[in-house]
């Protein structure tokens, strides 16, 4: 299973510890973690369900290449982390 962390600024919003999610690609192990936390879907995905503007994912340190339909593969033990980036002034 994949091990998913999530930055600090985003668990100011609610709380989301780390997690392990089974799942081939980011959109699986996205769906495992928000069947345990429905709230943060809304944080990480937008009405399209697709990743919202201000919000990356990494696996193992390299952003994923698709936001639309998350479709980048994960490995059995990938670390994914998903940042959610300050904006405003």
């Amino acid at each position: 299973m994949a091990h998913v962390s999530f930055t600090d600024n985003l668990q100011k919003h609610l709380p989301c510890p780390p997690v392990t999610a089974p799942g081939k690609t980011v959109r699986a192990v996205m769906d495992a973690v928000f069947e345990e936390n429905a709230p943060l879907r809304g944080y990480i995905l937008d009405d399209q369900d697709r990743l919202r503007k201000h919000v990356k994912i990494f696996i193992n340190d390299v952003a994923i290449s698709d936001r639309v339909t998350l479709s980048d593969a994960v490995a059995e033990n990938d670390r994914v982390f998903v940042f959610q980036a300050l904006s405003g002034g």
